[in-house]
C-alpha cells in the first residue's frame, strides 16, 4: 500500500503549475512539504515570496503542514539552506521532487550566451545540486543504518525527441533525463531511487507554445490540469515504487507512458576493417531494417 503519512518532501519551482500540484497532492497524502519557489516569471526575471505563500496557505486550509523557501536552486550554498530549514524544522528528509525551471525559446542561431546560461543553469544545475545535497544527506542516513530517499525530476519530451526553438532547453531537460539514470545507479546502494517524468499539462510554459490546444473544455475531462501529473509523482515517491528506479515516464495530457531511452535500433558487426564506401551500405541498410528515418525532418510514411 502507498503512504506518505510522516515523510518530508522539498517540492523545487512549487508555486504554480505542476510544482504547485505536486505539493498540494503530496501534503494531502500526508508529507510536510517544503514549497520552494522564487516566484520569477517564466523567463526567469522578477522574485516574489506570493506564489510559494499561495500554496503553503493552500495546503494550511486542507489541514496539511508545509513552509514556503525562495532559495535559489542552482546556488550551491542557497539550495543547502533549502534542506537544512527543512532538517531544523522536522529532523528528516525523505523526498526531493525537482521541478523548477525558466524558459528562453530562440532558435539556436539567435540565441545569445545568456539565454543558454540561464535555462541550463536553472534546469540541469538546479536538478544536479539539489539531487547531490539530497544524496549526500541520503548516503549519510544510509550509514547509520537508514536507507532511503525518493528523488522525482522533471524532464520533458522536449528533451527526449528534441525541438526547434528551444536548443537550451531541450539539453537541459535532455541531460536531467541521463543525470536521473546516472542518480539511480549511483544512490541505489543507499536504499535511494530516481526518476523522472515528462510532463503533458498546461502550464505558464506550455500555454505559450501549445496555446488552445490544451485549453479547457467545459463540461469535459481535463487532461491537460496539472493536478493529472502530481498523483504519479506521488506514487513514485511512495514505498509502494521501491523497485522503480532510473525511470522517465510521460505523464498527462491523457495518457501515462514508460520511455525505453535509447535502444540500439540496428547494428552491423564488424568483421573486416571499415571502408568509407561500405559504411553508406550498411547504414541505409540499418535505417531500411529497422523503419527508422535518416532525417529526422522526414515526414513518417503513411500506412498503407
Amino acid at each position: 500500500m502507498m503512504s506518505l503519512e510522516g515523510k518530508v518532501a522539498i517540492v523545487t519551482g512549487a508555486g504554480r503549475g505542476i510544482g504547485r500540484a505536486e505539493a498540494l497532492c503530496l501534503a494531502a497524502e500526508g508529507c510536510r512539504v517544503v514549497v520552494n519557489d522564487a516566484g520569477t516569471g517564466v523567463d526567469g526575471s522578477g522574485q516574489s515570496g506570493l506564489p510559494a505563500q499561495d500554496v503553503v496557505e493552500a495546503v494550511a486550509r486542507s489541514g496539511g503542514v508545509a513552509i514556503a523557501n525562495a532559495g535559489d536552486v542552482a546556488d550551491w550554498d542557497e539550495s543547502r539552506k533549502i534542506f537544512d530549514e527543512a532538517l531544523d524544522l522536522w529532523g528528516r528528509v525523505d523526498i526531493l521532487v525537482n521541478n523548477a525551471g525558466v524558459l528562453r525559446d530562440r532558435m539556436s542561431f539567435n540565441m545569445s550566451e545568456d539565454d543558454w546560461d540561464t535555462v541550463v543553469r536553472v534546469h540541469l544545475k538546479g536538478h544536479f545540486v539539489m539531487a547531490h545535497h539530497a544524496v549526500s544527506h541520503w548516503r549519510d542516513q544510509a550509514k547509520a543504518g537508514n536507507p532511503g530517499g525518493r528523488i522525482v525530476n522533471t524532464s520533458s519530451e522536449a528533451g527526449l525527441y528534441g525541438l526547434a526553438g528551444q536548443a537550451n532547453y531541450v539539453a537541459a531537460k535532455a541531460g536531467i533525463a541521463a543525470l536521473t539514470v546516472t542518480l539511480a545507479r549511483e544512490a541505489n546502494r543507499y536504499g535511494v531511487t530516481a526518476n523522472a517524468i515528462a510532463p503533458r499539462a498546461r502550464t505558464r510554459m506550455s500555454e505559450g507554445i501549445l496555446g488552445d490546444a490544451i485549453a479547457p473544455r467545459e463540461g469535459a475531462p481535463d487532461p491537460w490540469d496539472p493536478a493529472v501529473v502530481a498523483p504519479v509523482v506521488a506514487w513514485l515517491c511512495s514505498d509502494a515504487a521501491a523497485h522503480v528506479n532510473g525511470q522517465v515516464f510521460v505523464v498527462g495530457g491523457g495518457c501515462l507512458a514508460l520511455m525505453r531511452g535509447w535502444d540500439a535500433a540496428g547494428l552491423v558487426p564488424m568483421e573486416e576493417p571499415w571502408l568509407p564506401d561500405r559504411i553508406g551500405r550498411e547504414v541505409q541498410g540499418l535505417f531500411a531494417a529497422s523503419g527508422t528515418r535518416a532525417d529526422v525532418n522526414t515526414p513518417p510514411a503513411s500506412p498503407t
